[in-house]
């Protein structure tokens, strides 16, 4: 296949060599002279595993806008989105938030879009740039032609080794616009690669880009303020610790807990977080970490209150649902109850009932008049049972776990999916 780029630079140029050393023809250009010259000449002024061996035999073509739409197949875009200096780790954060920077990205897709539409011919245009959700819909596709056929496909690489971690990824990730451009790029990917490949909205794309990398710096500040601790508290090596949390395969380095629904819970998780962060006042930490855990769960509980408040209207509100999961019926800890709690004190009237805490399904029924009158359901236990419930015609059913089966007869509310 005939692979163009539009960048050539630290992430664009690895790449290019990576899809070629795979036999496909690549060509490409830049809008930094010095890049190009670089490639001419064989070199990089950069460290890179692979890049130095590869480009000393590569067949990279460097050709104008007009050729590398009239070559290529499929044209990759991985032009910068920087932030400004202030915003990259070098410096105090200051106050204020800001995006990234788009201008490069919006002029480059305008030119690419206006050649395209120029040379009358279809073209698979693949965006790898990091953006924030929602960017591509409403910066960058409005500014499109028809002829360009758009997939969101962002790298998961580290720089300096960006040509091995592109052909050996843990997962390939696709935001789809247009299915027959995915199809092609689904065939093309099965030359590079035989890791899994996970296509999706373009928006959760953009999202998943951002928080895999977000996720590694929460590892990473997690991992930094156990060395804190170590450090103040005797007979303690942050190594040693490290070493035995990575032996935890199953639940913490897995998939296990990656599922968004309510704050954790039972005899150890909260209590332990707030030991945790006494520990960490006690010892004048430099970040209470652990302190933030916890307000985390406090704040998205009294968030999900406010949600239930605001679709209540007339409805009586009832949390179904106490253990603090699935599998047990101890209210140890329970968000459940917590969400209960907050609910009370902004003077809500709150029916809450479990199968396995309490059961006597009828009794409750008849108590609460399930079966007579519409009403408001939060979800708060994962419980199977829950897919069954009688749920009275015109009820409104709050479900932030995602898998109650939705029924005509009711409105239900998944939290998380805004499709």
């Amino acid at each position: 296949m005939k692979v163009g780029f539009l960048g050539l630079g630290k992430l664009g140029l690895p790449v290019a060599l990576a899809i070629e050393s795979k036999g496909h023809d690549i060509f490409g250009t830049d809008i930094s002279n010095n890049t190009l010259e670089n490639i001419k000449n064989k070199k990089i002024n950069y460290k890179e595993i692979w890049v130095d061996d590869y480009i000393k035999n590569t067949k990279l073509q460097v050709l104008d806008l007009e050729g590398i739409v009239r070559n290529s197949d499929i044209i990759f875009v991985p032009i910068q989105t920087p932030h400004e200096e202030k915003y990259e780790g070098i410096t105090r954060i200051p106050k204020e938030r800001a995006d990234f920077n788009y201008e490069y990205l919006i002029k480059g897709m305008k030119d690419l879009s206006n050649e395209i539409e120029k040379q009358g011919f279809n073209k698979i245009v693949i965006i790898i740039s990091t953006v924030l959700p929602g960017t591509i819909r409403k910066e960058i596709k409005p500014l499109l032609s028809k002829k360009v056929k758009l997939c969101y496909n962002p790298f998961f690489i580290a720089m300096g080794s960006t040509m091995r971690d592109f052909l050996h990824p843990e997962f390939v990730l696709f935001g789809v616009d247009d299915l027959e451009a995915y199809k092609v790029c689904k065939q093309f990917y099965k030359t590079i690669t035989n890791a899994p490949l996970y296509d999706t909205t373009i928006e959760n794309a953009e999202l998943i880009k951002v928080a895999y990398n977000t996720l590694i710096s929460t590892k990473i500040a997690f991992s930094n303020t156990l060395m804190e601790l170590c450090h103040k508290l005797p007979n303690t090596n942050v190594d040693d610790v490290t070493n035995a949390l990575k032996l935890a395969n199953r639940r913490l380095i897995s998939g296990y807990y990656m599922d968004g629904g309510m704050g954790d819970g039972g005899g150890c998780h909260p209590r332990d977080n707030i030991a945790m962060s006494y520990l960490s006042e006690k010892l004048n930490i430099s970040h209470n970490w652990f302190e933030h855990i916890m307000k985390q769960r406090e704040n998205q509980t009294e968030w999900l209150a406010k949600l239930i408040i605001e679709n209540s209207k007339h409805f009586k509100i009832n949390i179904l649902g106490k253990s603090f999961k699935s599998e047990s019926n101890l209210t140890l800890g329970s968000p459940a109850i917590l969400l209960k709690n907050i609910l009370q004190e902004k003077q809500k009237q709150i029916n809450i009932w479990d199968p396995i805490v309490d059961g006597n399904f009828e009794e409750y029924e008849k108590k609460y008049q399930w079966k007579t009158e519409p009403q408001l359901y939060f979800i708060a236990t994962k419980h199977d049972y829950f897919n069954n419930f009688p749920f009275y015609k015109g009820s409104i059913v709050i479900d932030p776990w995602r898998y109650i089966t939705d029924r005509n007869e009711i409105k239900l509310i998944r939290i998380g999916d805004s499709k």
